[in-house]
């Protein structure tokens, strides 16, 4: 067979993963806040984009207006014809302008000024202040101590009972068991400063406090000598103290706050979709630039990196739109789906995927991820994450389905009405849950069951 060369022309289709369809990407998976720090990395690096002010600016003028037709009136006069002479007979007083109300909010106190607020009461020495300083500066959000005597001690350069008495100091402080090195130092320091004498509960703290924790009340029975019953007891007085004495303070980075990307409001029996609009800037083409980008030669330097510019700033106009429109559309569908958890609640959550959603908007089901990725909207049921209307069901013997919140919801109010002192196992829960229609096995009930943090019918037994 004679081998030859040949020229042929075929035309196909290929996926290209151009910049710009990756900043789409990019742009529709973003958040509200991560969508605006996004928009203001993009102004500084291109100068074509600018800030739509239009809208604030006739806020400005009808503000103006308002105040000048206000300025202009004159109530003396309005009050001439008036019943009431009040407003003539009394001269009116100057009143100076009083403080408004932020003035008087002051900021929660951090664990550590609580401290030290407590220390500066404290008629101890100089020394043991800047020991207690120091001290107070190592302890943890949670309320522990995170430094040794001896470390102190060597740091500092003085002698470890020094550290060890000032430790003794803080630790009487409020809230009680702060400054502890572990929870069963914890623990102890509350039991000691709330006077709680209850037997054999210092031996079950210090020796027992893991087998507690695993509803272990027989080991622990036998080894203290006591009955189940008091085991719980003492269980019971051990779960009033806090185990993080420390996480009732504020600190300055803990603050969040979420910002719905729209918000659901029902009119008449209708439900409608507000987007959110005013929690990223509105973008424009500035006009200087786009008046150089005219009056330029094409084949001129300036005039290529405009041009280059000009076309990034609308691709970012189009892809911040085309986000919007499409989390209106999902957020729409959502809410066609859900109608009857937003008349009745949790418990009438369906069974909802990603793939419904996709099918009935047009989109693929990975468009539908990234535009419910880290997106809030607000309802009248309140404030949740996008994520929280897909989850998986179960189906039901007359053909339904049933969400696994609505079933959470359900093992939950079945576990609060139990008699404590036989309570319900995890096969129980299945069959009482399929006497309602529901089919489930007994390792999903446990799995529910975990997922709600509530513990199994072992530990939760009385005696």
């Amino acid at each position: 067979m004679q081998m030859s060369y040949g020229l042929t022309l075929a035309q196909t289709q290929k996926l290209v993963m151009t910049p710009e369809l990756r900043q789409a990407i990019t742009i529709l998976q973003l958040s509200a806040q991560e969508l605006d720090e996004y928009i203001e990395q993009e102004l500084l690096e291109n100068p074509l984009l600018d800030l739509n002010e239009d809208i604030s600016k006739n806020e400005d003028i009808i503000e103006k207006s308002e105040q000048k037709d206000s300025d202009t009136i004159d109530w003396e006069e309005y009050f001439q014809d008036c019943a009431d002479l009040d407003f003539l007979r009394f001269p009116r007083e100057k009143k100076e302008e009083e403080p408004g109300f932020e003035n008087f909010v002051s900021s929660t106190p951090t664990l550590q000024e609580h401290l030290m607020m407590q220390l500066h009461l404290c008629s101890i020495s100089r020394t043991e202040f800047k020991i207690g300083e120091f001290l107070i500066g190592n302890i943890d959000k949670k309320g522990y101590l995170t430094i040794t005597s001896a470390e102190a001690a060597e740091i500092l350069k003085v002698s470890e009972q020094e550290v060890e008495d000032v430790v003794k100091i803080i630790q009487s402080f409020e809230p009680a068991g702060i400054g502890a090195r572990n929870l069963i130092e914890c623990l102890l320091i509350q039991i000691e400063q709330r006077n709680i004498s209850a037997p054999k509960i210092r031996e079950l703290i210090a020796f027992h406090l893991k087998d507690l924790a695993e509803a272990r009340y027989s080991r622990i029975a036998e080894a203290l000598n006591i009955s189940l019953s008091e085991v719980q007891k003492l269980k019971d007085i051990i779960l009033t103290l806090d185990p993080k004495p420390g996480r009732n303070f504020s600190t300055s980075d803990e603050t969040q706050y979420i910002v719905p990307d729209a918000v659901i409001e029902k009119v008449g029996d209708e439900y409608v979709v507000i987007m959110n609009d005013s929690i990223s800037p509105r973008l424009s083409i500035n006009s200087y630039y786009r008046s150089l980008l005219y009056s330029e030669n094409r084949e001129s330097n300036i005039s290529k990196f405009l041009s280059q510019r000009l076309d990034s700033a609308m691709w970012l106009i189009k892809s911040i739109e085309q986000r919007r429109l499409t989390l209106n559309k999902v957020i729409n569908s959502i809410v066609e789906v859900q109608r009857d958890f937003l008349d009745y609640g949790v418990a009438y959550l369906k069974p909802l995927t990603m793939k419904q959603i996709a099918d009935r908007v047009g989109i693929h089901e990975s468009t539908v991820s990234r535009a419910i990725s880290g997106k809030y909207v607000q309802t009248p049921r309140g404030v949740f994450e996008l994520k929280f209307f897909f989850k998986n069901g179960l189906d039901n013997i007359n053909g339904s389905s049933t969400s696994s919140e609505s079933i959470k919801k359900m093992i939950k109010k079945m576990v609060g009405e139990e008699d404590p002192y036989n309570p319900l196992s995890d096969q129980r829960l299945a069959d009482d849950l399929k006497k309602n229609g529901i089919i489930i096995s007994r390792r999903t009930v446990a799995k529910y069951r975990e997922e709600l943090g509530i513990p199994s019918s072992a530990k939760r037994k009385r005696y």
